[in-house]
């Protein structure tokens, strides 16, 4: 009895510590990372991309992607912060793990990195898809280039072997030093949706890519061509979670981290792809040590007061503030913008105001409140390039003069006025006229 209690103890001390470790708004970069393998020899070939993120104080688990023992929850909570499927061949995923479940991982706000290539089963086709990403239809098809391919010191001229330097654009996602060398990949390309708005394209094919079988003729034209092709992308959903997906495992691999490579057409040799900078930096986003905003301390009060009040009066004149930092990793800094907006809305905005910042997080405005009453919203819905997504709403009502608030005199009634006192000016003229006259 007395063991079983100790166990019992045990086992609500290990799931509390779970729980106060996990993904939460202090602390929002993922730390416990659960890595899914085809084979376990994929954690030496692709090593220093798994040392770079223990390097970051990331507790990653190794498991292989049909370990029976599989499981994303315990007792309703999860395990882990974010997944890393390194399995791409996998046709189904061992223990309670499926493709619902992965997805409804990510739908409840975390991370996901998942790569392809040529090999991939249809389960990782149709997590891809659900993700608003379609691989090629064709399971031999490689992303083929005869002007932009590597010419590397052990490849020598492959025209699979990619090196794309078309990148995203994107400080906040790549970080803010360039990639000088272009980054090589050999696996499958992939298309996107041009109406998703939540799916990027970080890595992109040049002009003259298209997706095939290499060992075979064409008998049609490929369905996947040039820069419309994507590579590597990368979602960030509603909720802010975020996903990379790659069409090459190889990506990451050791080898192409460490290959010297000279692009075809190009007199420059580098002794360095630049995919373990470009995968470093991608990850950082991924798991949410760049990019990610918190908005606190939202406050709106009358000019000149200090309480927050219950209800506004029309034509009111008010200040609103707020103040938003962003996680860098260890610590939440200022965030500097000039583009965040706030509007006073009801049905629409009647207000739209750009809100002025003081450079140490803190943004504010003043404007007076319309002359239309009923009840309000405070909006601001911040949406940039690579930043988590900021939605805040309050509520507030708006009521209309009450009948001694109005001004003694109404300037829009000095007509009204001038035709009463003439009125009773000509009565009273009229009435001397009529008694004393004959």
């Amino acid at each position: 009895m007395l063991r079983k209690a100790l166990w019992i103890i045990f086992v609500s001390l290990a799931l509390f510590a779970i729980i106060c470790a996990a993904f939460s708004e202090e602390n929002p970069t993922d730390r416990r990372v659960l890595v899914l393998l085809d084979d376990f020899a994929i954690k030496s070939s692709h090593s220093i991309f798994f040392k770079s993120l223990e390097t970051r104080e990331f507790n990653l688990d190794f498991k292989l992607a049909d370990d029976p023992k599989l499981a994303l929850q315990r007792y309703g909570q999860y395990l882990y912060d974010a997944v890393i499927l390194f399995s791409p061949s996998i046709d189904r995923f061992g223990g309670s793990i499926d493709a619902a479940s992965l997805l409804e991982f990510v739908d409840s706000g975390h991370d996901l990195i998942m790569a392809a290539d040529a090999s991939s089963s249809e389960l990782i086709r149709e997590i891809a898809v659900e993700c608003g990403i379609d691989f090629d239809e064709d399971p031999t098809a490689l992303v083929i280039d005869h002007t932009s391919y590597a010419l590397t010191e052990t490849e020598g001229g492959d025209h699979t072997l990619i090196a794309s330097d078309d990148l995203i654009h994107s400080d906040v996602i790549l970080g803010s030093k360039k990639i000088e060398a272009p980054v090589l990949f050999k696996g499958t390309g992939h298309s996107i949706n041009p109406a998703n708005n939540l799916v990027l394209k970080v890595l992109s094919a040049s002009p003259a890519a298209y997706s095939a079988n290499p060992k075979s003729k064409l008998s049609n034209p490929p369905t996947l061509i040039g820069s419309a092709m994507s590579l590597v992308s990368v979602v960030q959903a509603r909720n802010n979670a975020r996903i990379l997906i790659s069409g090459s495992l190889s990506l990451f691999s050791n080898r192409f981290f460490r290959s010297g490579l000279q692009k075809a057409g190009s007199t420059i040799k580098h002794e360095k792809s630049g995919n373990e900078q470009f995968v470093t930096e991608l990850s950082k986003w991924v798991f949410h040590e760049r990019g990610h905003l918190k908005a606190v301390n939202v406050g709106h009060h009358k000019v000149g007061e200090i309480d927050e009040p219950s209800m506004y009066r029309i034509k009111d004149e008010l200040d609103y503030s707020v103040e938003v930092y962003e996680w860098l990793g260890t610590s939440w800094e200022p965030y500097v913008a000039d583009d965040l907006q706030v509007q006073f809305y009801m049905m629409s905005p009647y207000v739209l105001k750009t809100l002025s910042t003081d450079q140490k997080g803190r943004y504010y405005t003043s404007f007076k409140v319309p002359d239309v009453y009923g009840v309000f919203q405070f909006k601001v819905e911040y949406q940039r390039l690579g930043y988590t997504s900021l939605s805040l709403s309050k509520q507030i009502p708006v009521r209309p003069f009450r009948h001694n608030e109005y001004e003694r005199f109404i300037p829009a009634a000095y007509p009204y006025y001038g035709a009463s006192f003439s009125m009773m000016t000509g009565f009273f003229i009229f009435t001397l006229a009529y008694l004393y006259t004959k």
